[in-house]
């Protein structure tokens, strides 16, 4: 260990019942080596940023994926698909026959749009028009206007409503592209789980000089004049010129901006009104529930080698905006009932009080509650413009990757 390394990442690893000081798991639940839970599951969009990254870096090469069965939004105390083709959208329940047909062509809008092509804007000025008057223009509800936002733009609150509308038209351009790939939903979701994703990286990384060390406690982050220098673990230091973390290696470093409640639940069934679905994600948009954040639940199971046979895993989240944040979940809770064991965990949420030019020291955000990486990736390239000075572009790296993919085909 006593080597001096370019950059090192430091990361935690937790067990579920261990996790939660809970002796288990019981009988009924099978052996405890069919079961690979994330504490913080979240699904990769396929068309996504964490895939063109994963495509690129050749990560794809060590994983396994399999495409999430479906995605439903939640309305008036049932959930319903999202519709994202013409086809659904002409057909889904959550519309009236005339809506129907004015979400269609605001959906032709979104899906025809190119941004270098002002033929495509239909009057529209993508950095001066709000998103809130073009929905106005094609006539859209409020209802509509929440599904729209929520769950194909993705969006967590309804500020970007005042805001220019190019970035959700590209939202839910991705959304929809995502979903082209497979067909059955916008998302993928590792088999054995998310533990595989650095598990590839370790494969990987390992070809060209990196090193994993496991189970390795930190005892103290070694600095001079003001910048880091290496990591103590256990008597030994590893000399390092940057320094990689999450933000509980460094409390004093970082604020609490809020909280967020995970609910972890076992089930031996699927959700209703999923159409028997073994893997699915819901959103449960803020105005359905009167809450200022939506809340997320995302469900995995044996199919994607998560569970035991017949089991299935669903985790509920939100941003807490109350005293009692259990009772925040509760409209989820009843979606999934009845559960044979649950999981609560409330997690403070913390971003870097600087930006770690200074010390070389660069601290990850806490993850939020959505159940999608895209938030995530855009903390990566901020972390990454931060180290380097450059910025990473997912666009420059998916045209390389498809050159990749061109030359191996040749």
């Amino acid at each position: 260990m006593e080597e001096e390394y370019d950059v090192i990442v430091l990361g935690t690893g937790l067990k579920l019942y261990r996790r939660f000081n809970v002796i288990g798991p019981p009988e009924p639940m099978g052996r405890g080596r069919e079961w690979n839970v994330d504490l913080v599951p979240k699904f990769l969009m396929a068309n996504g940023q964490l895939v063109k990254m994963l495509l690129y870096t050749e990560v794809t090469r060590y994983i396994d994926f399999k495409v999430v069965d479906g995605s439903y939004v939640y309305k008036a105390g049932r959930i319903h698909k999202v519709p994202c083709t013409e086809e659904e959208a002409l057909v889904s329940d959550l519309m009236g026959m005339f809506e129907k047909r004015r979400f269609r062509k605001f959906l032709l809008f979104v899906l025809n749009f190119v941004e270098h092509d002002v033929k495509t804007y239909q009057d529209i000025d993508p950095k001066r028009m709000t998103m809130r008057e073009v929905y106005r223009k094609f006539d859209l509800g409020a209802e509509v206007m929440a599904f729209t936002g929520h769950a194909l733009a993705l969006y967590r609150t309804d500020d970007y409503l005042d805001q220019p509308c190019l970035e959700t038209i590209n939202r839910i351009k991705l959304y929809c592209e995502s979903l082209a790939k497979y067909s059955k939903s916008p998302y993928m979701y590792p088999l054995y789980g998310l533990g595989e994703l650095p598990q590839g990286f370790a494969r990987l990384s390992a070809l060209y000089g990196g090193i994993y060390m496991l189970n390795k406690p930190v005892d103290e982050i070694l600095m001079e004049k003001g910048k880091v220098v290496g990591v103590k673990s256990e008597g030994e230091v590893a000399h390092c010129k940057q320094l990689i973390c999450d933000p509980s290696y460094v409390p004093g470093q970082v604020k609490k901006i809020g909280q967020v409640i995970r609910v972890i639940c076992i089930l031996s069934h699927p959700i209703r009104n999923t159409n028997e679905c073994t893997s699915c994600q819901i959103i449960i948009p803020q105005t359905q529930v009167n809450r200022k954040s939506d809340i997320y639940v995302c469900m995995v199971s044996c199919s994607h080698r998560v569970a035991s046979d017949g089991k299935y895993v669903a985790i509920i989240s939100t941003t807490v905006e109350s005293e009692n944040p259990e009772s925040e979940i509760l409209p989820a809770l009843e979606l999934l009932e009845p559960v044979d064991q649950k999981f609560v965990s409330i997690s403070d949420q913390y971003v870097p009080k600087h930006d770690g030019t200074k010390s070389q020291i660069f601290i990850s955000r806490s993850y939020d509650a959505t159940t999608h990486f895209e938030t995530t990736c855009d903390d990566i390239r901020d972390i990454f413009q931060r180290m380097t000075g450059a910025s990473l572009d997912f666009k420059d790296m998916w045209c390389v990757a498809s050159d990749m993919d061109k030359q191996d085909g040749e």
